[in-house]
């Protein structure tokens, strides 16, 4: 490692013990040696994707043309090529993270994908399409993405009792994260009673940061006080910072000792949604203020820019942040505007914004299968 390469604040932000995962995956991406760059030059050590991500990489570029055409002569409906498709970019994404998840024991070189949003409330269809996801990737570092609603906690329990690795995506809310932690930790005692290595499972939980501010934001202004507007963008980081006391907190209870004793992992946070939506906030503000040990920070590639070319890495800026991030929180609820409200809203949109980005792939999926068949059938 260079001397320039070891102060870079994305290397400053390794060392505080930030794992830093790129939120963005492509075939353009896999086709060059980009992610090999990320690696070695920003301290990239994993990769989540979404159904966005993906609708976003098939709009563009030509490199999907090829299996597109193979697909369609092979009469593959269109869900079935969104599957192949998806999963053929994430296993290859596996192979070239693979020296690092083996490096760390597992913890990182990591690869996501996500079940289909619109299972979100069918926890049968989550574990089922959970563990085909699993099979058909076929690598040991892929993680499954589930959401954490009500539905899913079920699905997360059944999948890591299954010894499959979970990432839980759009967590919002104290109270929800509390049930994810319960919902991991009853699947471990699930899998640790079948006779499974409980060191080979490892789960992240995925708690959201702009959307929070976002959401929050728009009331303190329709309040428009200087009391409210003065709470403005600190709504995201306090609820992070109070979910990694909630992490603290759940890992030394006697119940997750037992596990950790029997070779167990902790199920480590990972904040998501960290680009920044405001202009008049730094473009940093989501990684800088959220460095602490055993986390995660999945960035779009413009925040991952932005830290690495003018981030200022103050060590952990979370410990210790808890008695002042609940004054932030109690300070909006005194606005009149409710928690609990704002987290239901935002997990619902979360979904539906996923199942309208699903919807987004498919078409495009479509388009181009018959595309491909109109050309062959010439």
């Amino acid at each position: 490692m260079t001397d320039t390469q070891t102060a870079s604040p994305t290397a400053q932000l390794s060392a505080v013990g930030v794992s830093i995962w790129l939120d963005d995956l492509s075939r353009e991406r896999l086709r060059t040696d980009n992610l090999q760059k990320l690696i070695a030059e920003k301290n990239v050590v994993g990769v989540t994707t979404n159904p966005s991500i993906f609708a976003s990489a098939l709009a563009k570029g030509e490199a999907y043309d090829e299996q597109v055409r193979e697909l369609a002569a092979k009469g593959f409906s269109v869900t079935d090529a969104v599957f192949e498709i998806t999963t053929a970019d994430v296993a290859q994404g596996c192979d070239i993270f693979r020296p690092i998840y083996d490096a760390t024991a597992g913890f990182d070189g990591r690869v996501s994908i996500e079940v289909e949003p619109g299972f979100a409330n069918d926890a049968a269809a989550t574990i089922k399409q959970a563990k085909e996801l699993f099979d058909k990737v076929d690598k040991e570092n892929v993680l499954i993405k589930i959401p954490a609603t009500i539905e899913g906690l079920e699905a997360i329990t059944a999948t890591i009792a299954a010894g499959i690795s979970v990432n839980v995506t759009l967590i919002f809310s104290l109270e929800r994260y509390r049930d994810v932690i319960n919902a991991y930790l009853s699947g471990l005692e699930k899998a640790q009673a079948a006779g499974l290595d409980l060191s080979k499972i490892h789960s992240v939980a995925s708690f959201f940061v702009s959307r929070v501010d976002l959401e929050i934001d728009k009331r303190l202004v329709a309040i428009g006080t200087d009391e409210a507007l003065a709470l403005k963008s600190k709504a995201g980081v306090a609820n992070a910072q109070l979910a990694y006391e909630v992490y603290e907190q759940a890992f030394t209870t006697e119940r997750a000792k037992l596990l950790l004793a029997a070779g167990a992992n902790k199920q480590r946070p990972l904040w998501a949604s960290t680009g920044v939506k405001d202009p008049a906030v730094l473009d940093t503000t989501y990684v800088v203020e959220l460095a602490a040990p055993e986390v995660v920070n999945t960035m779009p590639e413009k925040t991952l820019d932005a830290t690495f070319d003018h981030g200022i890495i103050a060590g952990d800026t979370i410990s210790g942040s808890y008695a002042a991030a609940n004054k932030v929180l109690d300070a909006v609820a005194a606005q009149g505007i409710s928690y609990a409200e704002v987290t239901e809203l935002l997990e619902k949109e979360g979904v539906e914004k996923f199942i309208v980005s699903w919807n987004e792939l498919l078409e495009t999926v479509q388009t181009a299968l018959d595309a491909a068949t109109s050309e062959t059938s010439k």
